[in-house]
């Protein structure tokens, strides 16, 4: 038997507990497997999971802060090629593609017992999965080993990178062949399954983190045009629930059952929900993505005349409220006050005023910033402790800014470019987009304008979605955002009454970002963001498997 290749004995290692698991999945060469129909569609169905798909991390953003975590590699500057952050993503997308490219090396074994169009189907399955797995390697490490096939342990130690733009052509092409033949939509049993949208959905984004503006214009509207049904959920704050799961705005989304034990644990979900609902507190919201939801007039915070510092959650766009919990409104079967003269509240479970664990003046480790998501939390998680939302990779909202985004960059404005923005900003208000009285509809065709309410547009909309870092990365703004501090509410005892919930007006840069500077004592720093922009715009190449092969480079500065 033949021995396989180092990248894809990594990643036999670690296999993971899903029910999909099986033995001869971590021996592409026992030729045992991949022998009928079942076998083929076993392989291909065990890469949808969720390791294999997710976006990147929210917490690498401005967006979200951990007050037990405190600080990671990527917002501490501490990265380094022994990270296991960066090991382990490395390792699940090569893990993928050795799994993929076993598949395509294997499946024809499989040909006298399985249809023809369910062959073709799966093997575009296959090829969007491995283009996707590349797509996020060269978005993150530039340059990367680039096999399509299984390697022989002996050849493996002569691998190098190869070019990204070599593999981005790569990814293209395959992305077209599995446009070509996925469907474009599947009966009601197979919803989730890959469709030809999702493999253009994919370019979309891959163009779009590239600058390849033009690839990502067309893939985007080629989405557009699908007549797949894509279409805005009608309500922005039930799409991220349970409610949501199946919403024709979903292009690609990664089911989540409890009974599956494959989602995040009662240590996440108490995390995210209010310490009187019986959680932490811990995981929350910052002030920087609190102040970037404009005013109901169109207008950032520092220019709106509607903005009140007091009461920052009023005349603010919609989507504010329904992504972080409004003070003095009803969540989770209490009032939700923060304030620290709030020492009781009431609770509508308990039909009476209990002690506010939501204060610190009650719980000293009650929420640091003050804020708590709202965005994607079921009322069920007090009750049940966990957590399994549908995994949402990429929605139609995405395309549609996509769309925008590129045509601005191409110099391509025009009315199709204004109506993919406030079709969503419509969404928002729950009106229509030609109701434009109704909502801030975005009428300006000036570029630079319009690539600020683009650059918003994103940031507002994809809070918790793991967009946030690749957006700061592209557009060369984490040496920015991720050199400032997290800040928070100061402590109790120091607190100017007179002053809360905050000291003023923040000051938002052109790019929208927020500088908090100014306020002195009556903020508190809760961690200091560092991003080296000399090396941190790529991630090292995992130092164990430069150990394996000495002719795989590391990127510069690591």
């Amino acid at each position: 038997m033949k021995k396989i290749a180092w990248i894809w004995l990594a990643s036999i290692g670690f296999t993971g507990c899903h029910t999909l698991d099986l033995n001869p999945l971590s021996e592409a060469s026992t030729g045992t497997f991949y022998s009928n129909q079942t076998e083929l569609e076993l392989a291909v169905n065990d890469l949808y999971r969720i390791a294999f798909w997710n976006n990147d991390n929210e917490l690498f953003s401005d967006n979200e802060w951990h007050r037990g975590q405190l600080t990671n590699a990527v917002i501490g500057g501490t990265m380094n090629a022994d990270d296991a952050t960066v090991q382990t993503y490395w390792l699940n997308c090569y893990k993928a593609i050795a799994r993929a490219n076993s598949f395509l090396a294997n499946k024809d074994r499989a040909v006298a017992n399985t249809p023809q169009s369910v062959m073709l189907r799966l093997e575009a399955e296959m090829r969007l999965i491995r283009a996707y797995q590349y797509s996020r390697l060269i978005t993150h490490f530039g340059d990367v080993p680039f096999l399509t096939s299984p390697v022989a342990l002996e050849e493996s130690y002569d691998v190098q990178r190869a070019g990204k733009d070599e593999i981005l052509t790569f990814i293209f092409t395959e992305l077209d062949f599995a446009a070509a033949n996925l469907p474009v939509t599947y009966g009601a049993a197979e919803t989730k399954r890959f469709t030809r949208g999702a493999a253009l959905a994919v370019k979309a984004r891959t163009a779009l983190y590239l600058g390849k503006w033009e690839i990502a214009r067309q893939a985007a509207e080629n989405v557009m045009k699908l007549g797949a049904g894509y279409a805005l959920h009608s309500s922005y704050q039930q799409l991220f629930t349970k409610a949501g799961e199946t919403s024709r705005e979903l292009i690609i989304s990664v089911p989540r059952d409890e009974k599956q034990q494959v989602f995040n644990g009662a240590g996440y979900v108490q995390d995210n929900i209010s310490r009187n609902a019986g959680g932490f507190g811990a995981q929350l919201p910052t002030r920087d993505i609190l102040d970037a939801y404009e005013c109901t007039d169109g207008k950032p915070i520092n220019e709106s005349p509607l903005y009140d510092p007091k009461t920052p959650f009023k005349n603010r766009d919609p989507r504010l409220t329904a992504s972080i919990v409004e003070f003095n409104t009803h969540w989770l079967g209490y009032n939700y006050s923060p304030h620290p003269d709030s020492l009781t509240i009431f609770s509508a479970k308990e039909n009476k005023k209990v002690p506010n664990k939501d204060s610190r003046a009650v719980a000293a480790f009650a929420s640091f910033t003050g804020f708590l998501w709202k965005k994607g939390i079921d009322q069920t998680w007090p009750d049940r402790l966990v957590e399994d939302n549908d995994a949402i990779i990429i929605r139609y909202a995405e395309i549609l800014l996509t769309y925008a985004e590129a045509k601005i960059e191409l110099g391509q404005i025009d009315e199709s470019v204004l109506n993919a923005i406030n079709q969503i900003r419509a969404r928002a208000y729950g009106v229509s987009v030609e109701q434009t009285t109704s909502y801030p509809a975005v009428g300006t065709m000036d570029a630079a304008s319009l690539k600020k309410i683009l650059r918003r547009e994103r940031r507002v909309e994809f809070p918790r979605e793991g967009l946030r870092y690749m957006d700061l990365i592209r557009w060369k703004l984490a040496e920015k955002a991720l050199s400032r501090p997290v800040i928070g509410l100061p402590d109790p005892a120091a607190q100017n009454r007179a002053k809360w919930p905050f000291p003023g007006i923040t000051p938002m840069g052109e790019d929208g970002i927020a500088d908090y500077s100014g306020f002195g004592t009556d903020v508190k720093i809760l961690s200091q963001r560092s991003f080296d922009k000399t090396r941190q715009y790529l991630w090292p190449i995992p130092a164990v498997e430069r150990r394996v092969n000495t002719n795989i480079t590391q990127n510069a500065g690591y």
